[in-house]
C-alpha cells in the first residue's frame, strides 16, 4: 500500500451551518438570551460538574450491589415439577421456571403462595417461614 492510496476509514461529515437561513435561522438553536445564547459563551469544565451528576442519596453503591434473587411461590413448584424432585437453582433455571438476572443464575427464595401436595427437596435456595412449614407438612425436606 502507498502513501496515496490510502482511504479515509469514516465519511467525511459537513459541519452544520446555522444562522444563514432557513431551518436554523434566527436563535440557530441557542434559545433567548442568556450565557448560551452569547457569542463565545463556553462553560467550563470543572470537578464540580462531574460531581452533580452523582446521586445525592447515600447508599446508591449498595444498591447497585445488591443481589437480585427471583422469588417463586409454592403453588408454582407444586404445578411446573414432580413429586420427589430435588429443587435447586440450576433444575429451575432449566425447566425455565426461573430467568437469568443480568446474565447469571439468580439467588432463589420459595414464597409460601398456593398449596403443596408433594414433597421436594430444596437445596441452595432461601426459604421463607411459611413456605417451610408447608413443605415440612407435605413431607418435604429442606437442606
Amino acid at each position: 500500500m502507498q502513501l496515496h492510496e490510502l482511504q479515509p476509514l469514516h465519511r467525511h461529515k459537513k459541519k452544520k451551518r446555522v444562522g444563514r437561513g432557513g431551518k436554523r435561522g434566527t436563535y440557530s438553536g441557542r434559545g433567548i438570551k442568556g450565557q448560551g445564547a452569547r457569542a463565545g459563551a463556553k462553560f467550563p469544565p470543572s470537578i464540580r460538574e462531574l460531581i452533580k451528576h452523582y446521586p445525592k442519596l447515600r447508599g446508591t453503591r449498595a444498591q447497585i450491589l445488591r443481589k437480585r434473587s427471583a422469588a417463586l411461590n409454592i403453588g408454582t413448584l407444586e404445578n411446573k415439577l414432580e413429586t420427589g424432585t430435588v429443587v435447586t437453582p440450576q433444575l429451575l433455571l432449566e425447566r425455565k421456571i426461573i430467568r437469568r438476572i443480568d446474565g447469571r443464575t439468580p439467588g432463589v427464595k420459595i414464597l409460601g403462595g398456593g398449596d403443596l401436595s408433594k414433597s421436594f427437596t430444596i437445596q441452595g435456595c432461601e426459604v421463607s417461614r411459611s413456605a417451610k412449614i408447608k413443605i415440612e407438612k407435605a413431607g418435604g425436606t429442606i437442606a
